[in-house]
């Protein structure tokens, strides 16, 4: 999600790494729904469905565990970001565009993949992923 100059929100969480907000899906709810629930949950912003867009689906594998991200991208919110689980994240914080090469390292990979799908290309050097794009 952007704001409206533009900027990323990322999150510093406890491993010390930044990350998009997201979480695990309820078994009755979509991705986008996910999504914007999860936005309220861990950062307070209020967003509806009909205002995300799932972008791509994407496929990778930790330790030999499959893990499966839904890039889901928020259009319009209202409200300003908090913390709202201190035991996962720090601080929210909004960032250019241009500055996120330079956090890559210290970036959560499915949030640099979620990244690459928006603006491809900005992060070179990530780990391999297979990405279904649905736009």
């Amino acid at each position: 999600m952007t704001d409206e100059a533009g900027r990323v929100l990322l999150g510093r969480s406890l491993r010390g790494t930044w990350e998009l907000p997201g979480g695990k899906n309820d078994g009755g709810e979509s991705f986008v729904e996910a999504a914007v629930r999860e936005l309220e949950e861990e950062t307070g912003l209020r967003a509806k469905a009909a205002d995300a867009r799932l972008l791509a689906i994407l496929m990778d594998a930790v330790h030999g565990m499959p893990r499966v991200t839904a890039a889901v991208r928020v259009v319009d919110f209202c409200g300003k970001p908090a913390v709202r689980e201190p035991d996962l994240i720090h601080r929210w914080e909004w960032h250019d565009v241009a500055d996120l090469p330079t956090l890559a390292a210290a970036l959560f990979t499915p949030s640099a993949h979620v990244l690459d799908v928006v603006w491809p290309g900005l992060l070179p050097g990530l780990p391999p992923v297979h990405r279904h794009p649905l736009v």
